[in-house]
């Protein structure tokens, strides 16, 4: 399927055989066919293996050092520095691993559905795994557009399937995940999992949007019939995916969104959606979307009737289904909306001492924003005896470029101008923590997500909460009441108080780092909580 002009030759690949956007059957037939780890479910959808690495590599990942964007970026554990020969020594690796290869795979998308910020992205990459994962996630450019598409903005050299050389300046393994803001590259290298590609184009965002006073945000967005526009924050396991895909409103996107002058808008054209104990009865929008033209990634499955078992976790936990976001029956197409109404922060509070709901002031809203607060299970992992906080800034830190008050700020500035109301949402343990506690009802967690939406929360009283200093609602329809205000579900009261100050103290250490550069609306949010623990 080589073109009149071929696309790969200025960037030093050779190739003459290459797959240009592709169609769907024709990827299935490419994996199933060149890549032994495919396999065909029941329902249609391709599964497929991704190696060694099932999640992202976050320790390998570099951005390039250059004095036209260094002033910007937040330098530190999560962008970590790299120079530019660096940069392009990984190029070279892979563009000659590319050159190896008897075909390869290109494909061309946008990122942003509103056209006035979206971006043009390039996939070349030697699997059809990588083509079908990105088709689905990117957005799909129609013929009329794909003839006019040019020259990218940003494009991803994918040579996952080649390591890294660890004696190269700067590697610290096999994996070398590199981006120049400069050049508009990424490579990726001892990588196959998909998911680095998606990150790698938000993080491209993450960058840029600012610069246009435009939020980009790791959240998840829907919309009700009357234009009632929510979105939803939260780390790994706190429901974003389940509470976002909500059957009587419309999905506008599960993951990345930007905020703009106009409304918002999703940065991707698909679902990236966690597999594990996915059920019909759980998260029917999401299992009735696992069908032809879906990537099951890592998943095991019976292999006479080809069933998946998505309670199997002997490959990883970190099972993944991609799939058009036309697939959710509901989804808003194009996948924009107006200026949001309520900003849900979801937290997993395994200490079982943060309200079931609470309404945060602005500045609130900009401190639990900034902190990002989930919380791990004991057992879930070696070595976790208690309940241990985790805090991710902006509710997303791995893909921050610039500091997290430039998204603080942004955030506040824009929930002001809009009316936005801002909720935290604990979806973790009430009566105790983990162990003594039970898990908070899904019911009740709806009711209240549900009259967040509604607007019944929005002139209720409520209650300061003694620690955290949130507002808690006298009553939520559909709720018992004697639920709301944490320490009245705990026997014992003076555990609840100790555990609430231990929570509050891991809040403030945390915040600590981020002093620094904040704006005084966040660090007179952060000084009433050290009063408390003080």
């Amino acid at each position: 399927m080589a073109e009149s002009k071929n696309l790969l030759h200025q960037y030093g690949i050779e190739v003459g055989t290459y797959l240009h956007n592709a169609p769907p059957a024709v990827l299935y037939e490419e994996a199933l066919s060149r890549d032994k780890s495919s396999a065909l479910a029941d329902t249609g959808a391709l599964i497929i293996y991704s190696g060694a690495k099932t999640g992202r590599s976050p320790r390998d990942k570099r951005i390039v050092e250059h004095e036209d964007s260094a002033g910007d970026i937040w330098w530190g554990d999560i962008n970590i520095k790299v120079d530019d020969h660096t940069f392009m020594v990984n190029r070279e690796r892979a563009t000659d691993y590319l050159n190896t290869r008897d075909r390869l795979y290109i494909l061309d998308g946008f990122a942003g559905w509103d056209p006035e910020h979206q971006i043009k992205v390039r996939i070349i990459c030697s699997r059809a795994y990588h083509a079908l994962f990105m088709h689905n996630m990117l957005i799909r450019p129609t013929a009329e557009e794909l003839a006019d598409f040019s020259e990218p903005d940003y494009v991803i050299f994918n040579a996952g399937a080649f390591p890294a050389n660890r004696l190269t300046h700067h590697m610290t393994s096999k994996t070398s995940i590199d981006l120049s803001f400069e050049r508009q590259e990424m490579v990726i290298l001892g990588t196959q999992y998909a998911g680095e590609m998606k990150k790698g184009v938000f993080t491209v965002m993450h960058y840029i949007m600012p610069k246009k006073d435009v939020l980009s945000m790791h959240c998840s967005a829907n919309e009700g019939d009357d234009g009632n526009v929510t979105l939803f924050f939260g780390l790994s396991g706190t429901g974003k995916t389940t509470l976002s895909a909500d059957p009587h409103r419309h999905l506008i996107g599960d993951d990345e969104h930007c905020w703009t002058d106009n409304g918002v808008f999703n940065i991707e054209g698909g679902c990236y959606a966690k597999a594990i104990d996915l059920s019909a009865e759980k998260e029917p929008e999401i299992f009735s979307a696992i069908r032809y033209g879906t990537l099951l990634e890592n998943v095991v499955y019976d292999e006479k009737s080809h069933v998946v078992d998505y309670h199997d976790t002997s490959i990883t936990q970190n099972t993944r289904a991609s799939y058009p976001i036309e697939y959710i029956p509901n989804a808003k197409i194009p996948c924009v909306g107006g200026h949001p109404s309520n900003i849900v922060f979801l937290t997993y509070d395994a200490f079982g001492v943060l309200p079931p709901v609470s309404q945060l002031t602005p500045a609130q809203a900009m401190y639990h924003f900034i902190s990002g607060y989930t919380a791990k299970v004991a057992g879930t992992e070696m070595g976790v005896t208690d309940p241990e906080a985790t805090f991710s800034a902006c509710f997303g830190a791995a893909f921050l470029v610039w500091h997290p008050n430039k998204y603080a700020t942004l955030l506040a500035e824009k929930m002001q101008k809009h009316g936005a109301k801002a909720w935290l949402v604990n979806t973790g343990f009430t009566g105790g923590g983990y162990g003594v506690g039970h898990r908070m009802s899904l019911k009740h967690t709806r009711a209240i997500i549900d009259a967040i939406n509604e607007g019944a929360l929005a002139n209720v009283p409520t209650v300061s909460d003694p620690i955290f200093g949130v507002g808690i609602p006298a009553e939520v329809p559909g709720v018992p009441s004697d639920i709301l205000t944490p320490r009245n579900t705990w026997a014992d009261k003076d555990a609840f108080d100790r555990s609430a100050r231990k929570l509050a103290g891991l809040f403030s250490n945390n915040f600590e780092q981020f002093k620094e550069g904040c704006t005084p609306e966040i660090l007179e949010a952060a000084a009433e909580l050290e009063a408390v623990t003080a």
